[in-house]
């Protein structure tokens, strides 16, 4: 195995480059899909991409489904009358319809497939309400999008999402279905809203639904959902090889958030990762594509159009980045490819770093667009103590949760392993869609194909 020179290693481990691109991601503020904040961050990135001598550094547009933010409010009748109005209790969840619903309040816990059919006779013409953990007996994240497309399925009028994590911090994330707005109304509340909407719930169940007790909850949403342009930020290093390995993250993040984490520390990653194999272009035998996605966090259309307009046999491997700055401990979702698996752990080995990997074929990441045809592609984030997104998709997602350390550490380790990449050691094995398509997870096919997102003909 070709390992990367000390020289560089060193200079991931002293530098401030992407410490100082992520400072200014997040000092942008809003990074919406298709919002001016979004092409800003992007135009950032170009910036880093040029100052880091990178070649062919510029924008690449896109349309894409926007969706604009307005006001949301939440109100509860019963025994106890409460309205939430503000942004630290509800918000809407992107891609929601705007709307007025007003129904019986059905808890349905973790949204679990069993929770799910427990509640299914109640659900109809109902409010159902499912919180963002995922139990840990379960062997994969039971994503949001999952828990909305069950509730519409089983004939809810009104979804409500709350958080798990406390800090008044109700959380946001597009609701999954391809063919926008979907089909019912949806808000994020905060763990404290939820948590006494939960109670409510639960007395009432305990003194006899049956009776009337139940709570009411009106939602009412307001929101925008047009045609807009999104853009990706892309440059080159290397030899100029017709194949080449993607490093890849998304630039964009939700409008409640300054998006540090999730996912400015990516972009900032793909910038200092081409500024360091720019040191040692020379060793390179195959050229990396460097691409910070748009519109990842409403649909991954950046990651699509990259996909849909450049030919498969042009990308040997994707390595994408995405939540990679809450720790030092790696996480690659490896997506069944043993050779990117087994250089990952290559890499770790020769820097006694801790790393975790998972196997499971995930339709959520960037990656997924490139794994969906086969293609190569696992995604990197880091492991934390936090449950779930942690302050992930809040408020809370700002730059003093995260440590430069964590920062260069994963430099570190990223462009060691794109550097076996890119030199020749490691050929990563394209696979065939049907085999792709046969091995995702049960219930992935079913979120995918009620969300009109199944990329396969039966």
């Amino acid at each position: 195995m070709t390992e990367l020179p000390d020289r560089v290693t060193g200079d991931a481990r002293t530098s401030d480059f992407g410490w100082n691109l992520l400072t200014d991601l997040t000092d942008i503020g809003n990074r919406m899909a298709g919002s001016a904040g979004e092409r800003r961050g992007a135009e950032c990135v170009v910036e880093a991409f040029e100052d880091a001598g990178l070649r062919n550094a510029g924008l690449d547009e896109f349309e894409i489904p926007g969706w604009w933010r307005g006001e949301s409010s939440l109100a509860v009748s019963g025994a106890v009358e409460r309205r939430h109005e503000n942004s630290h209790e509800v918000i809407a969840l992107p891609g929601t319809p705007s709307g007025e619903v007003t129904a019986p309040l059905v808890d349905v816990g973790d949204g679990t497939d069993e929770e799910f059919a427990a509640a299914s006779d109640a659900l109809e013409g109902a409010v159902a309400m499912a919180s963002s953990r995922t139990p840990e007996n379960r062997d994969r994240w039971i994503h949001r999008m999952e828990k909305y497309v069950a509730a519409a399925e089983r004939g809810a009028v009104g979804f409500v999402f709350r958080n798990h994590i406390e800090g008044a911090l109700p959380p946001t994330g597009e609701i999954g279905y391809h063919n926008r707005p979907g089909p019912i109304p949806a808000v994020g509340v905060s763990k404290e809203v939820g948590e006494r909407l939960s109670r409510l719930a639960e007395d009432a169940d305990a003194d006899g639904a049956a009776e009337g007790n139940r709570p009411t909850v009106s939602l009412d949403v307001d929101c925008r959902n047009e045609p807009t342009t999104s853009v990706n930020a892309v440059a080159e290093v290397g030899p100029d090889t017709e194949e080449a390995v993607y490093l890849t993250a998304h630039v964009d993040a939700h409008d409640v958030s300054d998006g540090a984490n999730d996912n400015g520390a990516g972009s900032a990653l793909v910038a200092e990762v081409g500024r360091l194999l720019a040191t040692v272009e020379d060793d390179l035998d195959t050229r990396v594509r460097l691409v910070t996605f748009g519109s990842e966090e409403i649909g991954l259309w950046g990651a699509y159009h990259t996909a849909e307009t450049t030919p498969e046999e042009e990308i040997a491997c994707v390595v994408n980045l995405d939540g990679a700055c809450s720790s030092r401990n790696l996480r690659v979702g490896t997506n069944g490819f043993e050779e990117m698996r087994s250089t990952f752990e290559a890499v770790a080995d020769a820097f006694d770093a801790p790393l975790e990997t998972g196997e499971t074929i995930s339709p959520h990441g960037d990656q997924w667009a490139f794994v969906q045809e086969g293609i190569p592609a696992v995604m990197a984030s880091t492991t934390s103590g936090q449950s779930g997104r942690g302050w992930g998709h809040t408020h809370a997602d700002t730059l003093d949760k995260l440590d430069s350390r964590d920062l260069r550490e994963m430099a570190t380790l990223v462009t060691a392993a794109v550097y076996r990449f890119a030199t020749g050691d490691v050929e990563a094995e394209h696979r065939s869609r049907e085999s792709i398509r046969d091995a995702i997870d049960e219930g992935y096919v079913e979120e995918l194909k009620t969300g009109g997102r199944w990329p396969y003909d039966e």
